[in-house]
Formats: C-alpha cells, sequence, structure tokens
C-alpha cells in the first residue's frame, strides 16, 4: 500500500539524518524513545542531549492512526471522515554555539477513508541567532534547487508560505531566516500523489548535508557572554512562536498528544530580559533589521 511505502521512507529518514547528525557533532549519540499511542500506533522519539554542537535536538517520527479527533473533525470540512492515519518526521536542534542555527523540519503525510483522502505537508526553516548573510542565501539556494527539480512555481509559493506562517505577530518579526512550508499537497491535474511523495522525499534529504555544513563551518567560532545572552533571548522567541501560533504544537496540547515528543522542540535553557533594545550598528540591531517578510535570499 502507499501509505506503507511513505512510512517505511520517513522511519529510514529518521536514521539516516541522526546518523549524519552524531557524525557532524562528534561526541553524542541519540537516546532512542519508542512510544505507542491509546488508539493506534505509536512513534520513536530519538533525542540528543550535551552533544560538542548540539545542546539539545530531537528526531521525531510517528505513524498513528485510529478514530478521528473531535479537535480535527470540529476544524475542518476536510476532516468529517470517521478514522485517519498520519506519519511523518519532525526536528528541531539547539545548538550551543550563538553562530550555530536553530533549525526546524517537518515532513508528514495524512489520509483518510483509506486513502480516498491524502495529501502531503511539511517544511524547513531556519532561525539564526546573528543573521548571517551568506548562511541564508547558502540555505535559501539549497531549497531552491530542490523545489526546481519538481516545479519551478514551488519556491516562491511555498517561501511565501514560510514567511507567513513563521512570523511571531505580536513581536511583528519573523522567528528566523523562514524557508519553505507548504500544506495539503494532494494529488491534482498537474501532479499524482506519487509526484507530491517525490517532492516530499528530496525536500527531507535536503535536510542533513544542508544542517550539517553549518555546524562543520560555526561550531568552532569564538563567542562571549553577550552573545550568549543574546542566544537565550533568541530562544525565547523560539518558545513564544512555537507554544502560542503553531498548529502543530497547539494540535498536540489540546487534544492530549504526547507531551514530551510535542515539547520536545523547546531550547534548554532561554531567557525575557524586560525591553530588551540593542544598540543601533551592533550585529543584534542588524539581526532584528532583517527579521521581516520577503527578503530575496536565493538567486
Amino acid at each position: 500500500m502507499f501509505r506503507e511505502e511513505v512510512t517505511a521512507f520517513f522511519q529510514q529518514l529518521q536514521a539516516d539524518i541522526c546518523q549524519a547528525l552524531e557524525k557532524a557533532d562528534g561526541k553524542a549519540t541519540f537516546q532512542t524513545d519508542a512510544w505507542q499511542r491509546e488508539g493506534g500506533g505509536g512513534g520513536v522519539s530519538r533525542i540528543l542531549q550535551a552533544g560538542n554542537v548540539i545542546e539539545k535536538g530531537g528526531v521525531n517520527f510517528s505513524a498513528v492512526w485510529g478514530e478521528m479527533p473531535d479537535a480535527l473533525r470540529h476544524s475542518n470540512a476536510e476532516f468529517q471522515a470517521s478514522e485517519f492515519y498520519a506519519t511523518g518526521v519532525s526536528i528541531v536542534l539547539h545548538p550551543h554555539n550563538p553562530f550555530v542555527p536553530i533549525i526546524h523540519m517537518n515532513v508528514r503525510y495524512f489520509e483518510t477513508e483509506g486513502g480516498k483522502q491524502a495529501w502531503f505537508g511539511g517544511g524547513i526553516d531556519l532561525t539564526p541567532h546573528y543573521v548571517a548573510h551568506e548562511d541564508a542565501c547558502f540555505f535559501h539556494q539549497a531549497l531552491k534547487n530542490t523545489c526546481d527539480k519538481h516545479d519551478k512555481s514551488h519556491y516562491p509559493a511555498f517561501k511565501k508560505w514560510a514567511d507567513d506562517y513563521f512570523f511571531i505577530k505580536h513581536r511583528q518579526e519573523t522567528r528566523g531566516v523562514g524557508g519553505i512550508f507548504f500544506d495539503r499537497l494532494k494529488a491534482d491535474e498537474q501532479f499524482t500523489l506519487q509526484d507530491r511523495f517525490a517532492f516530499v522525499q528530496d525536500v527531507g534529504r535536503t535536510f542533513a548535508p544542508t544542517y550539517t555544513q553549518f555546524m562543520h563551518k560555526n561550531k568552532d567560532l569564538p563567542f562571549t557572554k553577550r552573545e550568549k545572552e543574546w542566544q537565550y533571548m533568541r530562544r525565547g522567541r523560539y518558545v513564544e512562536f512555537n507554544l502560542v501560533y503553531d498548529a502543530g504544537t497547539k494540535f498536540g496540547l489540546e487534544t492530549g498528544g504526547r507531551i514530551e515528543s510535542i515539547l520536545m522542540s523547546l531550547p534548554p535553557e532561554a531567557s525575557w530580559m524586560y525591553n530588551f533594545q540593542p544598540e543601533k550598528n551592533t550585529p543584534e540591531a542588524n539581526t532584528l533589521a532583517t527579521l521581516v517578510k520577503g527578503i530575496d535570499w536565493a538567486k
């Protein structure tokens, strides 16, 4: 069945990414935490802590099924079926060094009625503590290259979607430099569901070589106490977005999901300094100036 092919790919993607991250980190290894969901399915959370480069990170796989949750059924007409199947991989990494960025990826598949209704969703976004133009361009170019293999319209559309989604409204700033975000990618007149799957596979494969580049390039850059304090404040913004706006986090908390997997995205330490305003023309002020929608990072 198609769902089995998709599920097997996500399981292998989790294993491949964990292996690549362990090699790049050079110290810590992932702890494996398998879990079962009451009602159907389960998953494997793989957590890395106290590494050389990664302070805390998770690469989670899940495949769950069963009766459609009431919260979903009430949210959208597409969720009126009695049963569902969902599988995917979700990743968040928080590094030690303030010059290595936070990164997030989610790739997922959802179906109802035994596949009569089915679609893919996901994306990758980058949250630097200090925005380096070279790194942001490298990241977006990698995503554009992946998108362009499948359709030239994907990158501009999904990049704008990410800019709009990863926006902290109460701060009037983006969470980071964005990336791509997409949802409800179904079969249509242009793309089969297998086409959609091929695109999501390539998005997933883009993650490890792109992020390990940042790990190798920036992990040994020197930093000061001031830069570490700024990192904690930027992590605070990350927490604000995930707990206030992120749809997956909110849904998991509202439907009694597995709390350790849901909150895996939160950093080990963060801070909220009252009314902090960086001095003009500092790296901190320059970073804030780039946390806006619509910057053209790719060629």
